[in-house]
């Protein structure tokens, strides 16, 4: 049995797929301002349950997910926007 020497260059890179570098939404000038008073932005950022969605999927950025956060506790807290959905 004659051992068989690997070429490194010819191997596949662990990853085929380069990961794309999340932008927060709410950074640009443009961007629309995060206001509790607001339920169809807010709904956007709320699971289909009811749940808040994390940073890391809709790739808001600390401060704005805080302020977000914030803002739809106090939409649903006014009753702009449900608790939990069945």
């Amino acid at each position: 049995m004659a051992a068989v020497k690997t070429n490194i260059t010819n191997l596949p890179s662990r990853r085929p797929f380069a990961r794309r570098r999340k932008v927060c939404p709410f950074s640009s000038d443009t961007a629309p301002k995060i206001d509790y008073k607001d339920p169809k932005l807010l709904q956007r950022y709320m699971s289909e349950r009811g749940k808040i969605v994390p940073s890391r999927i809709t790739a808001v950025s600390l401060k704005k997910q805080r302020l977000l956060s914030r803002a739809i506790k106090r939409a649903r807290f006014l009753g702009l926007l449900p608790y939990a959905l069945k």
